[in-house]
């Protein structure tokens, strides 16, 4: 059984829908009714996304293997073992976002083992309450926020590509469709060339599955023409569509690694996102660049759309974030405290 496969619990006994007719073996389960092919293991495994997968079982092993040292039950877990694991990952000096994941990967693993509600938390939360306050009066901040990209800062790292090269013309358009799609590193690797496609008003981009769409219904984005011939999104496109066809791949994957010759190779990895964007950053001089990561654009994409006044809910339905995700309305509050400040023109 896999680390993220939940252990069905059994039900109660005698139990049955009376609907259905009584079987010959007097309704009796047997080590059959709770079998499970190697294929439906895979499928329930792959029904969590893999980021999440690799790291809740890496969270899970730390807890267990934490507990064996100590002499305490892993599973079924109490509150008293995970708020002392919990003490500890504090006294490690672990970032509290890590420890918020250690918890929720210790509850997740508890729920799909049939001990749903187990363990309690409060005890836990509480310590990492006070281990939040201990870190701020410290000097300590919360959790680290990648700086979102706004436009100037877009403009620069894109006139950093050598839009003569293939390189330059693929990281550009990685620029300008992760802004202007508000995408995740995820879902920019994930791209085909067939779910781009130019219509009169600019792109539409076809995201076949997303963080937020559990169910991979998909979604369909509108990106509109730009402005400025350094980062239009159709300009882009073109261009990096050249490249692909003088290459020879005019299908699969969009984005692709281009070795130190220029030639195209297999898909991009996410992890490389990250590289090409802080790089980027980097060589454009944009503030704080050694900060900047991939979530920047997607931060940026909000951000700036706030700025010149697009509704919240037209931006949250934009980016595929929940209808009332608190990230957006941070990226709210990071743009109202300038617009509406309390010490605006008042005469200092």
């Amino acid at each position: 059984m896999s680390d993220l496969e939940p252990a069905l619990p059994a039900p109660t006994a005698g139990e049955r829908p009376p609907i259905f007719p009584v079987p010959d073996n007097g309704g009796a389960h047997t080590a059959a009714d709770y079998a499970l092919s190697e294929q439906t293991r895979t499928r329930i495994a792959d029904g969590v996304p893999a980021n999440t997968r690799r790291a809740y079982a890496r969270q899970w092993a730390a807890f267990t293997a934490w507990c064996a040292g100590h002499g305490r039950v892993a599973l079924p877990a109490t509150g008293h073992t995970l708020a002392e694991y919990t003490s500890q990952l504090c006294d490690a000096g672990q970032a509290p976002a890590s420890i918020e994941q250690a918890i929720a990967a210790v509850r997740t693993m508890h729920r799909l083992s049939g001990h749903a509600g187990q363990p309690v938390t409060e005890a836990a939360r509480l310590a990492l309450r006070a281990y939040k306050r201990r870190r701020a009066e410290d000097g300590g901040r919360g959790q680290r926020e990648a700086p979102p990209i706004t436009i100037d800062a877009l403009r620069a790292m894109v006139s950093a590509c050598d839009l003569d090269t293939p390189i330059g013309r693929r990281d550009r358009l990685l620029l300008v469709l992760g802004l202007a799609l508000m995408g995740r590193r995820s879902e920019l690797v994930a791209l085909t060339r067939d779910d781009v496609r130019e219509v009169a008003d600019g792109l539409e981009v076809s995201i076949r599955t997303s963080k937020t769409d559990k169910d991979s219904a998909g979604e369909t984005i509108a990106i509109p023409r730009g402005s400025h011939p350094l980062t239009d999104p159709v300009t882009a496109w073109r261009d990096w569509l050249h490249v692909l066809d003088q290459a020879g791949h005019t299908t699969g994957r969009l984005l692709r690694r281009i070795n130190r010759y220029g030639s195209v190779g297999p898909s991009l990895g996410a992890d490389a996102v990250n590289v090409i964007v802080r790089d980027l950053a980097v060589r454009a001089r944009v503030p704080y660049a050694h900060t900047v990561t991939a979530h920047s654009l997607r931060a940026g994409g909000a951000t700036v759309a706030y700025a010149a006044g697009v509704p919240v809910a037209v931006i949250a339905k934009h980016g595929r974030w929940a209808p009332a995700s608190p990230v957006v309305l941070r990226y709210i509050r990071a743009v109202d405290r300038w617009r509406d400040n309390a010490m605006r023109n008042v005469g200092l």
